[in-house]
Parts: C-alpha cells; structure tokens; sequence
C-alpha cells in the first residue's frame, strides 16, 4: 500500500487540488433537487412524489446540456497542453453558440412533458403539481446553459475554485428563498411547489449571470479570450466541438434516464414507492455528482497530457483517480449502511415511505463503487477524445441490460421497487467493467505506441 501511494503521490495531490472545487460544483446541480425535495417533503407526499417526478425529468434534460457543454473541456484542455491559448476564445465563442441553441431546444421540450405527464400513467394529484414544478425549472434551463458554458471554459483550464465558490452561494440562496416561498415567511404567500420552482430559477439565473461575468472580466482570462468573438463563426469549430459533446451527452442520458424511467416505473407501484425512491435516488445522485467531480478533473488532466504527448503520466494520473474515488465512494456506501434508517427521515415523516427508503439506500450502498469508477472511466476517456465506444457502453448497460432487468424484477418476478433498482445496480457494474477494459486497452497502447517510436 505504500508502495502504492509513494509511486502515484504527487498525481494525488494535483487531482484532488483541481477535483475538489469541481466535486463541489457539480454536487451544487444535485444539491438544487435535494433541498427542493427536503423544503417541500415535509408538506405531503404528493408534493415530494411531485418534485421527484420533476427533478427525475429535468435531470434527463440538464444532463443533456451539461454533456453537450462538455464538449469544450477536452478541448481546451488539449490546447492549453499544446500551448494554443489564443484559440481557447475562438472554442469557447462557438460552444456558446451551441448551448444557446441547446437550451431554447430544452425549453420547449421540457414544457412539451410537463403538459403530457399525464400520459405516462402518474397518478393526476401528482401529475399536476410536477406540471407547475417543471415549468419553472423549464424558465431555468438558459441561464444554466450559460453557467455551463463558462464553467467548463474555466475549468477547461485548470481554474475551477470560481464556479465552486458561485455553486455553495447559489444553493444556500436556494434554499432561503425556497423555504421563504412554500412556507410563506417575511411577508409572502405560501406557495408550496411554486416557490421551490422561482427559487431554482432565480438561483440558476444569478449563476449564469456571475459566472460570465467572471470569466470575462478576470485578468487571468485575457491572453485566452483575444480570439473570443463571433465575427467568424465556422461550421468545422461547430461540428468538432458538438462531436464531442453530443456523444457525452447520450452518456449522461442513458444513465440518468435510466433511473428517471425507475421513477416513472416507482409510479405505476404507487406515491409511496414512488417518494421512496426519490429519497434513495436523491441521495445517491449526490455521491454520483461527487464523483462526477473527480471524473471531470481526470478528463482535464487527461486532456492536458494527451495534448503535451506524456503518455505515462496520462496513465498514472487516471489510476490515481479511480483509487481516489474508490476510497470516497467506499466511504459514501458506508454512510448509506449506517445512515439508512436516519437519512429519509430528514425528507419525510411518513414511516411507511422511510422504511421503504431505508432498503433502496443499502441497494445504493452496494452499487457505489460501481457507480464512481465508470463516471471515472468515461471521465478520462473523455480527456482522450475517445466518446462513441463509450457512449456505446453505456446504452447497452443501462438501456439493454438495467432497465429491462428492473423491469423483469419489479413486475413479473414481484420484486417491487427494490427490484427495479437491483436491475439499475447491474447496469452500474457492467458499465464499471467495460468502461476499465477500454481504459486499459488505450492506455497501453499509447504506451506501448511512444516505447516503440
């Protein structure tokens, strides 16, 4: 063990100090859902299965627009390695372009569901408050385009304390303003599933705005920027950058809707199962995200060595952050143990919806170490510009073998929606396997390519 750690020590510290403001920034995307869904557990379990039902849709389409923002990172990443920084402004200018076009796309599809969820066999209560939840969230998908956007520039380049700092600000303004509104404190109405809404909006809003603002006013951007303007729009910049980020995207979708189809499934059981799961799910989502964090900081430096052609620090520095987040998600499975019985009772007093949640969060326990190391993968993979074969992997994890099998488990086996996660949790390690192989199998290559030449 010693060994180990001597032999990748310094890869260690330089991932955890670029991981751990992107940890915290990608956990403040979930965290938005988790505080909406604690503000209003506590007011019935028909608002909780509501926003369950809405933040479970949402998460399908702001993953999409965090996968199609990523497309830059790699790339700037590369450039940077190259030492190329004028043409980062000429990226970041076409990839705005892109998310902008994303986001009035989402919009429009996003209140198209919110008017059809009746149609995916909810129960009606439920239906219509989820209606009044996504169109808020629906007002907020722009802004959060343009957070996304100049995260991922920044980022791109090593800088990620910002958009951690704009993340922890925008949630605890969430959550006042939240709890404000569905309550009806200093003066207001109360507004119960409406003032989780305009409290999302208006956080996702002031982020956009403060993030851009930052990245176009901050000294440190200047000499990356020279090129930043639409003056000269190319369908080739376009095209590279969506050929990226397009296939990142489906990787999102396919996991995350994935579990937002177990939701969907959880509401043909029932509002009970369906609250349970929106505890679990919450839940698990936030160590995913936290995950996800160590993904994207393994993608940059990824990146940054495919682009300087250092092949054998490419590899040591992936390894160092699947051990890393080996060790966090070892610890996160034993919370959900420990914890099981006393974190849903933080969303809900409903002994029968706690109870059902304490069983789905030993589920989640056990699929944790699963779960971080093929967001890890994909991660580096992603710095590799490696993203059909992935993207392939992950449609058939989640969409071939988790779904159908929680399907079969759920239902026709009366396994329930312990069932339908059990089948997610196969997805997750099938996933985890080939994603490796495919890490080993470039990796090596690289390096057996650079001994060679």
């Amino acid at each position: 063990m010693k060994r180990i750690y001597k032999k990748y020590q310094h890869h260690y510290k330089d991932n955890f100090h670029l991981a751990y403001p992107v940890v915290i920034s990608q956990l403040g995307h979930t965290l938005v859902g988790l505080s909406d869904s604690i503000i209003i557990g506590h007011t019935g379990k028909v608002p909780l299965a509501a926003v369950s039902l809405g933040v479970s849709l949402f998460t399908i389409f702001m993953v999409t627009g965090i996968g199609i923002s990523y497309g830059l990172t790699p790339l700037i990443a590369q450039e940077n390695g190259r030492g190329n920084r004028p043409y980062c402004g000429r990226l970041l200018a076409h990839s705005l372009i892109i998310n902008m076009i994303t986001g009035l796309v989402m919009f429009g599809l996003i209140i198209l569901v919110g008017f059809n969820l009746h149609r995916m066999g909810q129960p009606p209560e439920v239906a219509e408050e989820a209606r009044v939840f996504l169109g808020y969230l629906a007002f907020s998908y722009l802004p959060l385009m343009v957070f996304l956007t100049f995260k991922q520039f920044a980022e791109g380049l090593g800088f990620t304390r910002q958009a951690m700092n704009i993340s922890i600000i925008g949630n605890i303004l969430n959550i006042v303003l939240g709890v404000t509104l569905v309550y009806g404190f200093l003066g207001f109405p109360k507004m119960g599933i409406a003032g989780v809404g305009i409290a999302t909006f208006t956080d996702r809003l002031l982020m956009g705005i403060t993030m851009a603002w930052y990245v176009l006013k901050a000294p440190r951007f200047r000499e990356y920027l020279q090129d930043f303007h639409f003056r000269d729009i190319s369908a080739v910049v376009l095209k590279k950058i969506s050929g990226l980020g397009a296939p990142v995207a489906l990787q999102y979708i396919f996991e995350v809707s994935a579990f937002s189809g177990a939701v969907i499934m959880a509401g043909w059981l029932g509002s009970e199962e369906q609250a349970a799961h929106q505890i679990a799910i919450s839940l698990a989502a936030m160590t995913y995200m936290m995950a996800s964090g160590i993904s994207a900081a393994a993608g940059i430096r990824s990146g940054n060595n495919f682009g300087a052609g250092n092949w054998a620090d490419l590899r040591r520095s992936a390894i160092a952050s699947y051990h890393m987040v080996l060790v966090m998600m070892g610890i996160a499975a034993l919370v959900f143990v420990l914890g099981s019985s006393l974190l849903p009772a933080l969303y809900i007093s409903d002994p029968a919806v706690i109870a059902m949640a304490s069983g789905l969060l030993l589920i989640a326990a056990f699929f944790q170490l699963f779960d971080g190391t093929q967001v890890v993968g994909l991660g580096v993979l992603r710095g590799l510009g490696d993203v059909k074969i992935p993207t392939i992997i992950t449609m058939i994890a989640y969409w071939v073998i988790g779904l159908p099998v929680g399907y079969l488990l759920g239902f026709p086996l009366g396994l329930g929606i312990q069932g339908i996660w059990w089948g997610l949790s196969l997805g997750l390690f099938v996933a985890s396997g080939l994603l490796f192989f495919r890490f080993q199998n470039i990796t090596r290559y690289l390096e057996r390519k650079a001994g060679n030449s």
